[in-house]
């Protein structure tokens, strides 16, 4: 990329649009742009062209999408593979027709087969039937990686696709109704041992933050008591006669994988950097590059990571009646090594920090 070339963010305000700027701009990048929802919205075709037509941007990268946990995926499925389409559709094809030199096109690695081999190679795509959970999303993130590559096949369009394993770090959604696993379970771990120790500053701080269901910090003690039940997270805050208690969704048993999203962003940056799409797919033959760490490690793991890191003393439980989702997401990630790029920031590491910034803002 040339440093003084427009480069277009969209979706600059979510996790991996902010750490994508946030890294280019330590890169001397300075020439970005970026629209929030309500000076641009991506779904509407007309507004995207015009946004296109007027900015010219020489590099895109499309980091904007309607993203939740396996809770939302699975009630708003109309709204995932709707959004998600026409958000993706309007961008790539605007940055065709108005002459944009490279766009990076992110994914997820819900692209692949529910029972996929692991760890899952870039072309086990379409292999198999997806996780049922998320599969309006996963449809929608194939169909993006699949047109990124039809515009370079049909009009040579230096377009590529990534696909990122789950990202955790600054700016994630902690909305315990709509978030991801790993910011899940930090907030639920800190308020539970908020309410062993009795913390009920912290309560109320976390709670005026992020309000849940309508309850914030301003709201009775039973009626917050009340709504973190429902989420899960239950106790006697005057007592200390009954256990905290966390109620995870699931066995457990299940694998994911984790990347800080610093390190997704400067992947993004370095692919963008030096990898070209006729590469991508003719001389490396894949339809897009695996983003992630290569490790991965249980649910249950995980948790008693985030129990320990947050200080929580109380008790996990596991509700077997919800649904554990895909077995295994482990990604190859060998052909991003050949490319010579690899992450730094390991799990725990990274998780300190985020539930530092997160008790700290």
């Amino acid at each position: 990329m040339e440093h003084d070339k427009k480069i277009y963010i969209a979706g600059h305000n979510g996790m991996v649009g902010s750490a994508i700027r946030r890294n280019l701009i330590a890169r001397g990048y300075r020439n970005i742009t970026c629209k929030s929802f309500n000076e641009l919205d991506l779904r509407v075709q007309a507004d995207v062209d015009a946004f296109f037509e007027a900015e010219k941007p020489a590099y895109v990268f499309l980091a904007a999408a309607k993203v939740g946990g396996i809770v939302a995926n699975n009630v708003y499925r109309a709204e995932f593979i709707y959004e998600n389409l026409m958000i993706q559709n309007n961008i790539i094809h605007a940055s065709h027709k108005h002459g944009v030199e490279k766009l990076l096109f992110l994914g997820s690695s819900c692209i692949y087969p529910k029972l996929a081999p692991q760890p899952m190679k870039e072309e086990y795509l379409l292999t198999g039937p997806l996780e049922y959970t998320n599969e309006p999303y996963a449809i929608a993130k194939i169909a993006g990686i699949k047109m990124c590559e039809s515009y370079f096949k049909q009009y040579g369009s230096n377009f590529i696709s990534v696909m990122p394993t789950n990202l955790f770090g600054p700016n994630d959604n902690y909305d315990l109704e709509k978030s991801h696993v790993l910011p899940a379970l930090i907030r639920k771990m800190h308020l539970g041992k908020c309410i062993e120790t009795h913390n009920w500053s912290a309560i109320r701080a976390d709670l005026d933050q992020n309000p849940i269901k309508g309850i914030s910090g301003k709201s009775s003690e039973q009626e917050i008591l009340s709504v973190l039940a429902e989420f899960g997270v239950s106790g006697n805050t005057s007592s200390g006669k009954n256990p905290t208690t966390v109620k995870l969704w699931g066995t457990g048993e299940v694998y994911r994988e984790f990347l800080h999203v610093d390190d997704m962003a400067d992947a993004c940056i370095y692919v963008v950097e030096n990898v070209q799409a006729g590469k991508l797919y003719g001389q490396l033959g894949q339809t897009h590059i695996n983003i992630g760490t290569g490790i991965d490690l249980t649910i249950k793991e995980l948790a008693e990571l985030v129990k320990r890191i947050t200080g929580f003393n109380g008790e996990i439980i596991w509700d077997k009646t919800k649904p554990d989702g895909t077995p295994r997401k482990q990604l190859d990630v060998s052909l991003l090594k050949s490319l010579n790029w690899q992450y730094k920031i390991d799990l725990e590491e990274g998780i300190q920090s985020v539930y530092k910034n997160y008790i700290t803002t």
